[in-house]
């Protein structure tokens, strides 16, 4: 009855899509993740990895009714090359710096060769063994364009991704960062009344990409992202979420670490209120030695909201001295909201070194009545303490301007919110 259901579920959805027009490797990218959507069905809450988020609002098949609201251009005041994704399409920049490629998917898909071909689904597919993400799936198959980027050189400014708009859009973006090359991709935007993105990045050895979103008051209601990611020898990702509010937000990520002494950094601050339910899943593979890995992650919840962490560390026979930690924590802010964690070690190597840690707590009265007995109003010393408890988080930041940038942002919020 449960994969009846699944193959119900999958059919209603896929009969409100059309698979975009074009062939050649881009056709064939679409045609293999629709058979593999069909094979596994759209995701239920029996499946292990959606036990705590309940997946209907992602694959009805229509989405649920939202107005998105905007408090402008988070991002505003860094200086920026900004591509603008809207219902007109996609709008790129006249120039660009050295070391740096910006196309849209589409017109990738017309050349016969294109280094795009050797990643688009490749690692979406790659991530979905041995869990599948068939919503990643869907995304493969049916986004009709997106954005294509390539560094081939440290990239002085960061590339700002800006989506605006409503309805039910599906964007998938590629990223190759070349040996040698550094650049840091920012998102921002309303996604609609239900978005699903997925991010394809593959950084060859001795690259560097930073990959910050910020998904505040103006992101959709219903969102689920993907983040897939191939890391060569000697390679650095950070990536960095700020979330707030919203309804439903979930974001995967799926790295893997092939080459040796490479790095990869994935960390969140997410706080929200109410109806507000933020669900980020990690699997991170160690497939190579001295590599090093982190997952912090930190959400700050009132009023009933919800928070869910299932993170996995995989360590890979042969895959020495890796270098993993992993920890997950909530602030409660009252008795109604509740955080679910499901933390993961799965390690075949025996030098090693891999921690995990999860912990909810409340508020620390103690330093709370400090605050308040030094003359801190009650707000602002609850304020202070919720900026205290993200800023681990935030330290996942490697760019000091940046790192500032999103600190005055998340303070502005929490005054107004």
């Amino acid at each position: 009855m449960v994969a009846e259901a699944k193959m119900t579920a999958t059919e209603d959805r896929l009969a409100t899509l059309t698979v975009p027009a074009g062939g050649g490797w881009l056709g064939r990218a679409r045609e293999d993740a629709l058979a593999r959507l069909k094979a596994v069905g759209m995701p239920g809450r029996r499946d292990e990895y959606w036990r705590y988020t309940d997946p209907t609002a992602l694959v009805a098949p229509s989405p649920a009714i939202s107005t998105p609201t905007s408090d402008g251009d988070p991002w505003e005041g860094i200086d920026t090359i900004t591509v603008t994704i809207d219902a007109a399409g996609i709008t790129l920049p006249d120039t660009l710096p050295d070391g740096l490629e910006i196309s849209t998917l589409a017109q990738a898909g017309e050349a016969d060769i294109h280094w795009a071909r050797d990643l688009y689904g490749v690692l979406e597919a790659a991530g979905s063994r041995p869990v599948a993400r068939p919503l990643a799936m869907l995304n493969t198959a049916f986004a009709a364009d997106g954005l294509v980027i390539r560094a081939t050189g440290p990239v002085a400014k960061p590339v700002h991704i800006r989506t605006t708009g409503t309805g039910d859009p599906l964007h998938h973006h590629v990223v190759r960062v070349e040996s040698g090359a550094e650049v840091t991709i920012l998102k921002s935007g309303t996604a609609g009344a239900r978005a699903n993105t997925v991010t394809e990045i593959d950084v060859a050895d001795g690259g560097i990409c930073h990959h910050f979103r910020i998904q505040g008051p103006d992101h959709g209601r219903h969102v689920n992202t993907h983040l897939f990611a191939r890391m060569g020898a000697s390679s650095l990702l950070k990536s960095f979420t700020l979330s707030a509010n919203g309804e439903l937000t979930r974001n995967e990520a799926v790295i893997e670490l092939l080459g040796d002494e490479g790095a990869a950094h994935i960390a969140c601050a997410a706080f929200g209120k109410g109806d507000f339910h933020h669900d980020d899943t990690v699997w991170v593979t160690h497939d190579a030695e001295d590599c090093e890995s982190r997952q912090v992650f930190k959400k700050v919840l009132r009023d009933g909201a919800t928070g869910v962490f299932q993170g996995k560390i995989l360590v890979k026979d042969g895959a020495q001295k890796t270098d993993g930690y992993q920890i997950s924590q909530s602030l409660l802010l009252d008795d109604d909201s509740v955080f679910l964690a499901k933390p993961e070690l799965e390690i075949y190597a025996d030098d090693v070194a891999c921690s995990h840690g999860s912990t909810t707590g409340a508020i620390d009265e103690t330093a709370l009545f400090y605050l308040r007995s030094r003359g801190v109003p009650q707000k602002d010393a609850t304020d202070l303490l919720v900026l205290s408890f993200l800023a681990e988080a935030l330290e996942e930041i490697g760019d000091d301007a940046l790192r500032e940038h999103v600190s005055d942002r998340l303070a502005d919020w929490l005054r107004h919110h």
